[in-house]
């Protein structure tokens, strides 16, 4: 059977699923609104994408679409350059030696390994910023976001869980 077009197309497509998902979220992450502060409130999206492909689908979303993806959401939202990408290979690093740890488990055994990890990512992302400004940054706007994080990544999982099942069946 020959394979038409189409059928490479969507391939193509399918394979690009958790790359595009995560791009998608870089850039609704750095949009701008109105609210003063609002930056804080948001939960880290790409955090949770790179977390979540990387355990389920490391195959289709590989380091060095981390690295520019990592780059991509520095420049974009204005953070020193290399400072987001450092934390989303470390993060990714994680998944990818944990990964046997965390397969067959239960949601709850995967959300607390989440939480896990998104708090050293916090951690790391406020002391490298410290220690860019060359002084103490206020940790309390990085203690809501990782909050806001921990709490908005069961229904993205869901999320995710639901377009992997559908994109990548066959």
């Amino acid at each position: 059977m020959k394979i038409t077009v189409w059928q490479r197309l969507d391939f193509v497509a399918r394979n690009l699923t958790p790359l595009s998902i995560t791009v998608v979220f870089v850039i609704v992450g750095v949009m701008p609104t109105r609210l003063p502060g609002a930056s804080y409130i948001g939960p880290a999206l790409v955090l949770m994408s790179v977390y979540y492909w990387s355990l389920h689908r490391s195959d289709l979303l590989p380091v060095a679409s981390v690295f520019v993806i990592g780059l991509l959401l520095d420049i974009l939202s204005g953070a020193p350059l290399g400072l987001n990408t450092v934390i989303l290979i470390s993060v990714y690093g994680v998944c990818i030696t944990q990964r046997r740890f965390f397969y067959g488990k239960s949601f709850l055994v995967v959300w607390f390994g989440f939480a896990s990890i998104s708090a050293a990512a916090m951690v790391m992302n406020w002391l490298l910023m410290s220690v860019y400004v060359e002084g103490f940054v206020n940790p309390k706007p990085a203690i809501f976001e990782y909050m806001m994080t921990v709490l908005f990544y069961p229904p993205v999982a869901w999320l995710f869980s639901q377009i992997h099942r559908l994109v990548h069946r066959h």
